[in-house]
């Protein structure tokens, strides 16, 4: 039995459409896969062991490059802030609610503030000192003894990395 051209030619182009459809099926699914997993993690809790400090994070967006926000990871809890101010992100508060009960079960802390490296030297050597104040008055309010949080100005308050991360206070549990 003998096919004619427009046979093949119709063959080939059904095979063609359902190797493109199959190709675009499998991508998709990927992308479909990967989305779903990158918005899972983002609300992931915090699971840390129990002598560690849980809180989740907020975020205040100042602008797309901008964010203050909190960050905990286990003894150590990092405060972001946006570029020139010294305000706490609006998540803060668990943070520094669980920073209160460590404290109460026999820690102190360290507080030490950094800044990126735009602007002029001096401003933001102060504006990282405002920022460790910022955060040392939240956890005074927060029912923190005074006697308890240790400020310490870093060797280097020039913090590495990106500017956005640079930007930040952290607070470190330590033994009393």
């Amino acid at each position: 039995m003998a096919f004619s051209s427009s046979d093949d030619d119709s063959q080939q182009r059904f095979a063609l459409g359902f190797l493109f459809a199959l190709i675009a099926l499998v991508v998709s699914s990927v992308v479909g896969v990967t989305v779903y997993k990158q918005r899972s993690l983002a609300r992931a809790p915090l699971v840390e062991p129990a002598a560690m400090v849980v809180a989740p994070a907020g975020t205040l967006v100042v602008s797309e490059d901008e964010v203050a926000r909190v960050v905990v990871d286990g003894g150590l809890v990092r405060f972001y802030f946006a570029s020139g101010r010294a305000d706490l992100a609006p998540g803060a508060a668990p943070a520094l609610a669980d920073v209160s009960r460590a404290v109460a079960e026999g820690r102190s802390v360290v507080v030490s503030g950094f800044h990126d490296a735009t602007g002029d030297a001096a401003a933001n050597a102060q504006l990282a000192k405002d920022r460790a104040l910022a955060v040392r008055d939240a956890l005074k309010s927060a029912g923190v003894p005074e006697d308890r949080i240790d400020l310490r100005k870093p060797a280097v308050t020039q913090a590495g990395g990106n500017n956005a991360e640079a930007r930040r206070v952290e607070v470190t549990l330590a033994p009393r």
